[in-house]
């Protein structure tokens, strides 16, 4: 209310000037806060220049007191066998830590997935435990989890100049495993991508073709992984996040059960949303790795440094398990129409888990596009997106998020409005439109009693067919660069099984030949809207790059679900390297 006697100088020439000097006040703000937010970003990449220079000096001074060393030997060896030479004494912690660490510098200038040097690995290496199960193996870090004196930014510049005050409870698991963390990777901007761009770092880019995107959020990880600059990385996924850039980028990753790994001292942009769960997850070259990095997490240390954690240890007479198995399968989920290269590595990773004696069943998990639109999208933005809109403040949006901030920053009125007009053309995106409305209290919970009964019912089908796993395709090949944003329906593959919580990994079974490419062009999507027209476009021009499969289990059986990917691996791997 405007008191009566103020309406007099609110008239005329003064009124005028009053509204003058209010958006005089409002473009100074957003002024203000624009170049608060460019200092970010120069500061930033200062750090991150510095860093890469100290990477480069650390690797040459260890390379000339050690002429003799085979980096390239060293870099081949797979995993378990790099572990197995550390402990034993025939290579040294210092000649994996500083030939990972010149290696991860040399594939940075191509594909920017470095953001920060953890120097501090230099002398960490004298302490780590030599009886650990990792001892001596170089890590990386995507840039979320927290490290003691570094930012986990999370491409926000509200986030830059914020060093953690200690290590996220997964980070001081592993270095008392004996592992090294040496770099955080790069993320998009607020993690809410399936891209790798963000305005503090810039892009990262895919390590088979820069054209394409190395995947999101983990994206760092998958690319700095997939072109051999690091053994052993760690994720997190809510949406795909871990399986996204291990598919583009042609590694093994997994998605846990949400709660079976520590998620204490992770950066987030948005606390409190348990409706669909975040899980913290390993990234490598091959499932082994895989194992040995959950072996080493569920332990003792990090039971007693997370009581929340369930104090279950690995399960070792599962995942060595040999009797044949009994597997769902889908070839699509009648949301997002596979590529023809996703189809055919479907297809002939059933193919040759018969010829294997194992048993494949037809099973698709009911009601998929409600999980999606209604389920998913709901719990992700029960507040309206209210929560996540504050970490951009006075920030430069990334286009990797597409329209996502503008449609969130629009009235809950007009985003119902735009929802019904859209209805009849796009009704996939009107339906997501109209989940991510702000809700009350009361009906929260009954969005999170409703993804209770929808995972029970999909368990009782799972039950039903006495099912061990499930078999599915993974979005693939990589999008091109900034598509993801415009091809929102897309993770509908991934994202299910963060709604479920059911734990999933994917592992590469083949690459995109010039027959795919062609039949590509006879591609329609299975609604023929925007998203699929996008998806189309971007799948385009991908010849060559790595397609995986997807592999799920029943919660907290995250043994057998990597005992069915070492199975996949082993009937299926083809070459994991970009040339």
């Amino acid at each position: 209310m405007v008191p009566d006697e103020l309406w007099p100088a609110l008239s005329g020439a003064s009124g005028a000037a009053l509204v003058c000097c209010f958006v005089a006040a409002a473009v100074a703000l957003r002024w203000s806060g624009r170049r608060s937010a460019r200092g970010a970003a120069a500061r930033a990449r200062q750090r991150q220049r510095a860093g890469l220079e100290n990477m480069d000096k650390a690797a040459q001074r260890f390379r000339l007191q050690n002429p003799d060393l085979d980096s390239e030997a060293l870099l081949a060896l797979p995993l378990p066998q790099l572990v197995q030479k550390l402990q034993s004494g025939e290579l040294s912690p210092e000649a994996a830590l500083f030939t990972y660490v010149g290696k991860a510098w040399e594939v940075n200038k191509g594909i920017n997935c470095v953001t920060s040097y953890l120097a501090d690995c230099e002398t960490q290496l004298s302490q780590a435990p030599r009886h650990g199960l990792l001892y001596g193996v170089p890590l990386s870090l995507k840039e979320c989890f927290s490290y003691k004196g570094h930012d986990s930014t999370l491409g926000l510049s509200l986030n830059e100049g914020v060093p953690a005050e200690c290590d996220s409870v997964v980070v001081q698991v592993l270095k008392l495993q004996g592992a090294v963390p040496f770099v955080h990777t790069n993320i998009p901007q607020s993690m809410f991508s399936y891209d790798c761009s963000n305005p503090l770092f810039g892009q990262t880019l895919n390590p088979w073709k820069s054209s394409k995107s190395p995947g999101g959020s983990s994206g760092g990880e998958g690319a700095l992984i997939g072109s051999g600059g690091s053994p052993l990385g760690l994720g997190t996924d809510i949406g795909g996040s871990i399986r996204f850039p291990s598919a583009f980028c042609g590694i093994c990753g997994l998605k846990p059960t949400g709660n079976r790994l520590s998620k204490s001292g992770l950066k987030g942009c948005v606390y409190g949303q348990v409706a669909v769960q975040l899980s913290v997850g390993p990234m490598a070259r091959d499932v082994e790795s895989l194992a040995l990095c959950l072996r080493a997490l569920l332990c003792e240390d990090m039971f007693r440094l997370d009581p929340t954690v369930p104090p279950v240890p690995f399960r070792e007479e599962v995942y060595t398990s040999s009797r044949p198995l009994r597997v769902g399968y889908y070839e699509t989920d009648n949301y997002t129409m596979p590529s023809p290269a996703m189809k055919r590595a479907l297809l002939e990773t059933k193919q040759s888990l018969e010829a294997a004696g194992h048993t494949l069943v037809p099973f698709l998990p009911s009601n998929i596009p409600y999980a999606l639109e209604t389920l998913s999208s709901g719990g992700l933005f029960s507040d309206g997106g209210h929560s996540f809109l504050q970490n951009f403040k006075g920030d430069f949006v990334d286009p990797c998020l597409g329209d996502l901030i503008l449609v969130l920053k629009l009235p809950s009125w007009l985003r119902g409005l735009l929802a019904f007009l859209l209805k009849p053309l796009f009704p996939r995106m009107a339906s997501f439109l109209s989940s991510m409305r702000p809700r009350s209290a009361g009906k929260l919970w009954e969005l999170q009693h409703k993804i209770e009964v929808y995972r029970n019912s999909v368990i009782a089908q799972w039950k039903a067919l006495d099912l061990d796993v499930l078999l599915t395709p993974m979005l693939g090949p990589a999008l091109n660069l900034n598509a993801a944003g415009r091809a929102t329906g897309a993770i509908s593959y991934t994202v299910l099984y963060n709604c479920l919580d059911f734990p999933a990994g994917v592992v590469p079974v083949t690459t995109v030949t010039a027959e795919d490419e062609a039949q590509m062009e006879h591609y329609k999507g299975h609604f023929g809207d925007i998203w699929d027209k996008m998806l189309k476009k971007a799948m385009k021009n991908s010849v060559g790059l790595p397609v995986a499969v997807q592999c799920v289990a029943l919660p907290w059986q995250e043994e057998m679900c990597l005992r069915f990917m070492r199975e996949v691996e082993q009937l299926m791997t083809p070459e994991k390297r970009p040339s």
